[in-house]
């Protein structure tokens, strides 16, 4: 679905991301993990059309994007959610949802005078995927409530439904987990596989927490100092030791190594 062809970032002198190369198989949820600093994000904002890549090609679902802008991409279904939430906090939760469609004729102020009856018919079609998408995320509670009001995680959950208003190709998750407590991040993760298995979402998510990332992705891809590391199965990330190196540190890996031999004479 997604194939990152060499990618390179640099700020001046500073090579953010470092011919970076590797794939999103259509179906997977590909982990994208690493130290701070690693490059993650700014790598998912070459792909999402922030930034353009200094050198590198992103081609979605076959085709050659680089460079193409947010809405661009947004047309081609490729979408994305953000580590701190981007609601509109003053809209209940299904009026955020009912947002997201692009080309409603109720956005033409022509239309919206001449044509009231067929915009009326368009905003109940879009009020109704609205209800459907709170439905299937078990939010029915919240759906008159005013998004500025929601949890860290209620806030994630919502971004994660505005991804179901269009025919996704691909989502790319930005640390989905954060900020957000246990409960309400094991219904976050059922979401996904549920979108993922019985819809056929694509997925790619960077994250933090392992135990997360264990449960959901196959295959984890470890970036470290602007490149890819490794990648592999969580559990093969977990204990690849340039892995544990690029987390740990040089120094460190070295004192619990010395360590270890100690108090295991």
């Amino acid at each position: 679905m997604i194939r990152i062809e060499a990618v390179s970032k640099h700020f001046g002198g500073l090579k953010a991301v470092d011919n970076a190369s590797f794939e999103v198989k259509t179906g997977s949820i590909t982990g994208l993990i690493g130290p701070n600093g690693a490059g993650k994000t700014t790598l998912f904002n070459i792909i999402a059309g922030l930034y353009t890549p200094t050198f590198g090609k992103i081609i979605l679902d076959g085709d050659d994007v680089t460079g193409l802008k947010p809405h661009e991409l947004f047309g081609k279904g490729l979408l994305r959610t953000f580590q701190i939430a981007h609601e509109f906090s003053n809209l209940s939760v299904v009026e955020n949802l009912m947002m997201v469609p692009d080309n409603q004729l109720g956005e033409n102020i022509i239309s919206s005078w001449v044509r009231r009856g067929a915009v009326a018919e368009q905003e109940a079609t879009i009020r109704d995927k609205a209800n459907e998408v709170i439905d299937f995320l078990k939010i029915s509670h919240l759906r008159d409530e005013v998004a500025g009001n929601l949890s860290g995680g209620q806030k994630k959950l919502l971004e994660l439904g505005r991804t179901m208003m269009v025919d996704a190709k691909v989502v790319l998750l930005d640390e989905v987990g954060a900020g957000v407590n246990r409960t309400l991040l094991r219904e976050i993760g059922d979401a996904i596989l549920r979108l993922n298995q019985e819809r056929g979402y694509t997925f790619c998510m960077i994250e933090h927490d392992m135990e997360f990332i264990s449960r959901l992705c196959d295959p984890v891809i470890v970036m470290a100092e602007g490149g890819v590391l490794a990648q592999g199965t969580a559990h093969e990330v977990r204990n690849n030791e340039e892995v544990i190196e690029a987390y740990l540190g040089r120094g460190l890996k070295k004192k619990r190594k010395k360590t270890s031999g100690v108090n295991s004479r």
